[in-house]
């Protein structure tokens, strides 16, 4: 029965109309894309025009579980959850956060996440997710560039805040609900919010086109860009996403994702909560893949999605161990997945690890949905609503090869805004009536798309967008190096990882002792993700005008060798 108090609006049945013709042709490409239009939205707030609407329509579904490998185990109903979101976003408006702040939310996997995330939203704040990888300077630049007003954060994260300057309110969350420490000064206790009153009424009116997220991201310059994302484009452009994975409503939906990652919010939020489904986290102090194994049975997992990298481990273990009775559909994303890994899990659970491609600029662009025939090394087609051309790079015209572009003239409402605070690059982003998201594809005469590669130098290494320019910057800070490159390193784990190439500075001798302290100076100011785990010394290919030639230590590195180089070592030499 439906609570009166969460009516549905006509911007609640546009989604649910638009959402429903996607589940009654999940396996029926062609008529999902013929028939789906990205519904017109006025007025809209999906934390209240949605998830409380749903909330009414079935309270005791589950909404959220979080597991733990220390035999932990939160499950929240969808009711538990509307209502503790409304109680947190009247208190985070009594500490002031209003209509267009934006707030820094920097937790883990921990409950108050999904409740600050969807009371945020209710209050029409911004919110900018942040890694609980990330440094002190990672913060300043976020807190700087982002303009922040509030920050949130888990209490074994806030000492990171201490030298970073700014006027803002500072909440801290224990992640098991306790009150903060009294170390912890100038911080308001999350804990405090569970003495607020009950009910939220908000204090205007949410636009679908009011801004809703900004995120981070690492590109070709020391700066990572950012990416604004409306009450729409991400909460409504994930319908996409929830199609390419195929998520049923009541299904049990896991995502091995950490959260300030835009594909966080893809797989752990939007989607399952687009398919009235459950969100289930597995939160392990340690990678462990036989307890991953182990929670697809235990759990009753259904849909299942997990970077290559994790995909690449799984197959390590035994997979027949797992119960997968009730797995039906796996999907991977974020880089090209091995075809023997997905030959192995074929042959051992009977499902297909489908790809799927998209940005944090973007929802699900292509991919490959449930029932469709697969093309080894195809990362599928274009996904209802999202209109693909491949552009040539040197004529600008749509053909079988090209850099994957958006067609600006019927463009997808999954797209960002554009580039905060950074007109040129959103410009160039948007010329000549398309939008470049910088990777290279082919298409064959079905429409399968096939991934080639970035048009610039980034890379991608465990999940984890690496950006060369921002590694050497810090590289050149090393009082040793005169000059560095970096560009990835095949790993048969992480596909990649970053190495670097040093030209060292007069007076410096190569050495391992050398290696491991500039190794060392990197991984003390980049987030850990981020480190240098290789590292070579020798002279720079240049061009004549005295430019990197980056293009021919990927190559060099991509051609297999026997043996390392003699200045050549590895972060697996000084570890015992």
């Amino acid at each position: 029965m439906r609570n009166d108090a969460t009516p549905p609006t006509p911007a609640t049945d546009a989604l649910r109309a638009a959402r429903d013709l996607l589940l009654a042709h999940r396996t029926d490409y062609a008529a999902a894309v013929a028939g789906f239009a990205w519904p017109a939205l006025g007025e809209f707030n999906w934390a209240l025009d949605w998830f409380d609407v749903i909330a009414a329509e079935h309270p005791d579904r589950l909404a959220l579980r979080v597991v733990g490998d220390d035999g932990s185990d939160e499950a929240v109903t969808y009711a538990a959850m509307a209502a503790r979101s409304s109680q947190v976003a009247t208190w985070l408006h009594g500490l002031g956060v209003r209509r267009g702040d934006y707030v820094l939310l920097m937790l883990g996997n921990i409950v108050p996440l999904w409740e600050i995330m969807l009371a945020a939203m209710k209050l029409g704040a911004v919110i900018i997710p942040a890694s609980t990888l990330l440094q002190p300077a990672d913060l300043t630049d976020r807190i700087t560039r982002g303009h922040v007003k509030h920050v949130i954060a888990e209490g074994n994260q806030i000492a990171k805040f201490a030298e970073v300057p700014g006027d803002w309110t500072r909440v801290a969350v224990d992640s098991d609900g306790a009150a903060v420490s009294d170390g912890a000064a100038g911080w308001h206790s999350y804990a405090d919010s569970f003495s607020a009153p009950a009910g939220f009424t908000a204090d205007g009116v949410t636009q679908a086109s009011d801004p809703l997220l900004l995120y981070f991201t690492s590109g070709t310059t020391s700066q990572p860009k950012l990416v604004g994302h409306t009450h729409a484009s991400y909460p409504v452009g994930h319908l996409s996403t929830m199609y390419w994975i195929g998520i049923q409503p009541g299904d049990v939906h896991l995502n091995i994702s950490s959260p300030g990652w835009a594909k966080h919010a893809w797989s752990n939020l939007f989607a399952p909560w687009n398919a009235q489904a459950t969100i289930l986290i597995l939160n392990q102090a340690r990678f462990s893949a036989a307890g991953l194994l182990t929670t697809l049975g235990d759990c009753g997992v259904t849909t299942f999605c997990a970077p290559p990298t994790v995909w690449r481990m799984l197959i390590q273990a035994d997979l027949s161990a797992a119960n997968v009775s009730a797995l039906r559909e796996c999907v991977a994303a974020g880089e090209p997945l091995n075809p023997e890994v997905i030959e192995q899990v074929r042959k051992a659970w009977g499902i297909t690890i489908r790809d799927g491609y998209g940005q944090t600029e973007t929802t699900a662009q292509v991919g490959n949905p449930p029932g469709q025939p697969l093309k080894a090394g195809s990362m599928g087609r274009p996904l209802p609503g999202y209109p693909v051309v491949l552009v040539d790079p040197v004529t600008g015209e749509p053909g079988q090869d090209g850099e994957i572009c958006l067609d600006l003239s019927r463009r997808p409402l999954g797209l960002m805004t554009g580039y905060a605070d950074d007109a040129e690059r959103d410009a160039a982003a948007m010329r000549g009536g398309y939008y470049h998201t910088g990777d290279v594809a082919s298409a064959d005469a079905d429409g399968y798309i096939t991934y080639v590669g970035r048009t610039d130098d980034v890379f991608k290494a465990s999940d984890y967008r690496i950006s060369p320019f921002e590694l050497e910057s810090v590289l050149i800070e090393h009082a040793a190096v005169a000059e560095a490159a970096v560009v990835p390193s095949p790993d048969p784990l992480r596909l990649a990882v970053p190495k670097a190439y040093v030209l060292l500075a007069a007076g410096a001798a190569p050495g391992p002792e050398l290696a491991k302290d500039i190794m060392d100076f990197v991984r003390g100011r980049v987030p850990g993700y981020k480190r240098i785990r290789r590292l070579e010394f020798g002279d720079l290919p240049k061009t004549i005008s005295g430019k990197i030639r980056r293009v021919d230590l990927r190559a060099q590195e991509d051609a297999s060798r026997e043996t390392r180089g003699v200045t050549e070592f590895w972060e697996e030499d000084f570890t015992s």
